[in-house]
């Protein structure tokens, strides 16, 4: 389990981004925050670097040959 960003990173990080909240408003985004974060990193762990893609996109430019 992905350790919980606290109280004190997501002030770090709000401010980071320009973001003014208010101390209320931070404890409020917390627990959905440390949610969120960690469901991404489960995500992450499905994913592995040895799985080939289903399909490839490969766009060109100019006329077809």
């Amino acid at each position: 389990m992905p350790p919980e960003i606290t109280l004190d990173e997501l002030r770090v990080r709000a401010a980071r981004a320009g973001l003014e909240l208010s101390e209320n408003e931070l404890q409020h985004l917390l627990p959905g925050v440390n949610r969120t974060f960690k469901q991404v990193t489960e995500l992450r762990a499905l994913l592995s670097d040895s799985d080939e893609p289903a399909a490839v996109f490969a766009a060109r430019g100019g006329k077809r040959e």
